[in-house]
């Protein structure tokens, strides 16, 4: 009896420790579970915020090549009647120059800068030959450079708030430790504004109208 009795407490305790060892089992497969869904769906949410990012970057780049497409034109125009501003018209096939030959986002806002202030010398070219003013070819292509900066402000703009978005979201925790192990990086290649400057860049040819100030200098990553 004693003997029977000790082989059913061992199989007792056989049995609570398999049961013990089940519950383990599953708890640790519900934590996985609940871990690795984490995993992948806070890893997709930040690919899908870097895409946004490449996206609105992407219609920056198509901006800042129309505004580098219509710059020829114009200067060809300017020069028809001030050709003798060579440094002015110098300094802008330069800054295009530069423009078109970045290859990185922050490479290409440091060269949108530098363009934005050779065109607001230009400014001061355009303003000492009032006679542009009744050039039907150079009142289009302002018009058409005009728009062109306004788009390249609101798709900065978007851009901006598209990289803020993902570096914040890449920043909390617990994703920044995803971040860390999927390899997603904080992206620094946002244009910076000063208080005061937050406003369209616009280029104004029209002598009646004050310039613009030209955008504020880049951050570089």
């Amino acid at each position: 009896m004693a003997a029977s009795g000790g082989v059913e407490v061992e199989n007792e305790t056989i049995e609570v420790a398999m049961k013990a060892a089940i519950i383990v089992v599953v708890l640790i497969l519900i934590l996985a579970f609940l871990f690795g869904s984490t995993y992948v769906g806070r890893r997709n949410q930040m690919a899908i915020k870097r895409e946004a990012v490449n996206a609105a970057w992407a219609q920056v780049d198509v901006v800042l090549q129309r505004r580098a497409d219509l710059i020829p034109n114009l200067v060809e125009t300017v020069k028809g009647i001030a050709a003798q501003e060579q440094k002015v018209f110098g300094d802008i096939a330069a800054a295009r120059a530069a423009l078109i030959g970045a290859k990185t986002p922050a490479d290409k806002i440091a060269a949108n800068g530098q363009l934005d202030s050779a065109l607001s010398r230009l400014l001061v070219v355009v303003e000492n030959y009032p006679q542009l003013r009744s050039n039907e070819n150079f009142r289009r292509l302002q018009d058409e450079l005009a728009g062109t900066e306004n788009r390249i402000a609101v798709d900065l703009r978007r851009f901006n708030q598209a990289v803020q978005d993902y570096n914040t979201y890449i920043s909390l925790f617990p994703n920044s430790l995803i971040a860390g192990f999927a390899g997603f990086t904080r992206n620094d290649a946002y244009v910076k504004t000063e208080e005061g400057a937050r406003q369209a860049p616009r280029v104004n040819f029209d002598t009646n109208k004050p310039a613009t100030a030209p955008a504020p200098a880049p951050a570089h990553p």
